[in-house]
């Protein structure tokens, strides 16, 4: 019986998971890895064209919202609170709570203590503020527990605040405390499972490595490996991307080589600190760096310590990392979106390089969103969304701005795509 080809597999296996693709409960979708398999959205907007509507916000932040049938929710700060809103998909606000108090801007206006996004599974929606408050709430808004990691597992020590969003999974929090000295017993750097029920701790593991000077912190995001009946969590940060057990945080692999220690022929980077996040599809889990490093493809069914091991990687690359949005794997193919709005398209095989072409000058800090084959990517300053189609050759759809500042990722819902800038949120779908 003829096999299908690997990229086909992966497309089906989401069909299954999500054939309806109508909620965006996390920052990276349904299967976590900004894939959206709804029809018919907007390619092009503007005042006049495809808005639906626009609310202000009390105060800026770059989570990305979440959405689960009618109701919307989005982190961000009102002065110095620190908020989780509730939105309908009318437009018209339906609840807010304070989750902590003392936000911290980054960066003059990079970030805020309203980084990470929220989580639901239609029943509860969890929220972590920089500060290490962590909530949970009902769809009402109803507080059904909180907790303080900082109180709980040690004071943060992370230059430009923690921004990791947790992964919802089975009833269970993942969180990714990257920070400060991984050797130290007051900054702490571990992995941890909550009972999303609860708030209780179920495990936690240690996350020990060499890092050094700024390496100690990471901003990426802990991801969900979950194809074929194989399921692990994959941290990244400290120079070292590691998998880790799902049941008890065990160690399962680690890919060292990010930022190498020893190797003779490469100077060990003191500020090579990770943004981006490792991205995943069936077979394949894409490893980047930052400040146009190397990134790593690797094969998810490795143990123990896949540093220079020819065998468990696909392929690497040695600078063109997208230092700050996520990859994105689609089809056959890889697309690494620069800082500098560069669009790498890679093989998804061997890593060989199909297009390396512009498509806006501004800051790219979201991470790309794919849907009905086109790439959606977001400049930072302008707002500005530039459209291309998927595929080996590049082509340009559309160009589109806000004209306000945004760095969250886009997310998309019953044909609606929602974008948060700092000033507002905006529902575009065909009129």
């Amino acid at each position: 019986m003829k096999s299908f080809p690997l990229y086909l597999t992966t497309l089906l296996v989401i069909g299954a998971i999500n054939a309806q693709a109508d909620n965006w409960p996390s920052w990276r979708g349904p299967t976590s890895n900004g894939i959206c398999l709804e029809k018919d959205l907007p390619t092009e907007w503007g005042p006049d064209q495809n808005v639906a509507w626009r609310i202000a916000l009390p105060g800026p932040a770059g989570a990305t919202p979440v959405v689960w049938d009618d109701q919307i929710f989005l982190t961000t700060i009102d002065g110095d609170s620190l908020l989780l809103m509730c939105f309908g998909t009318d437009g018209k606000e339906q609840w807010r709570q304070e989750v902590g108090r003392g936000n911290r801007n980054v960066r003059v206006d990079e970030g805020n203590s309203a980084s990470p996004s929220p989580v639901t599974d239609g029943k509860h929606v969890w929220s972590l503020m920089g500060t290490g408050q962590l909530a949970c709430f009902d769809l009402s808004g109803k507080p059904v527990w909180q907790v303080d990691l900082q109180k709980r597992y040690g004071d943060f020590d992370i230059a430009f605040g923690m921004s990791s969003t947790p992964v919802l999974h089975n009833g269970r929090l993942f969180l990714q405390l990257i920070h400060g000295d991984g050797r130290s017993d007051t900054h702490e750097a571990l992995t941890a499972a909550l009972d999303a029920e609860t708030g209780k701790e179920l495990w936690k593991s240690d996350r020990v490595t060499q890092a050094s000077n700024e390496n100690e912190h990471s901003y990426a995001s802990p991801m969900l490996y979950n194809f074929g009946g194989v399921s692990f969590l994959i941290t990244h940060g400290a120079d070292y991307t590691i998998a880790h057990s799902l049941d008890d945080g065990k160690e399962l692999w680690r890919l060292g080589g990010l930022n190498p220690h020893d190797d003779p022929s490469r100077r060990y980077h003191p500020t090579l600190r990770f943004v981006a996040s490792p991205a995943a599809a069936d077979g394949i889990i894409v490893c980047p760096t930052a400040k146009n490093g190397p990134v790593f493809a690797v094969r998810p069914d490795r143990s123990g310590d896949l540093t220079n091991s020819k065998e468990a990687l696909l392929w690497s690359r040695e600078k063109n990392t997208p230092d700050v949005p996520s990859p994105l794997i689609h089809g056959d193919l890889v697309y690494l979106c620069r800082e500098n709005g560069m669009l790498l398209c890679l093989d998804r095989k061997t890593g060989e390089e199909v297009y390396h072409e512009r498509t806006n000058n501004g800051r790219h800090r979201a991470s790309p969103l794919l849907a009905h084959g086109h790439i959606y990517l977001t400049a930072r300053d302008k707002g500005t969304i530039t459209v291309i189609k998927t595929g080996r050759e590049f082509k340009m759809v559309a160009q589109n701005e806000t004209n306000e500042v945004m760095s969250s990722s886009p997310a998309v819902s019953d044909g609606t795509i929602y974008l948060r800038t700092f000033d507002a949120l905006w529902a575009i779908r065909e009129k």
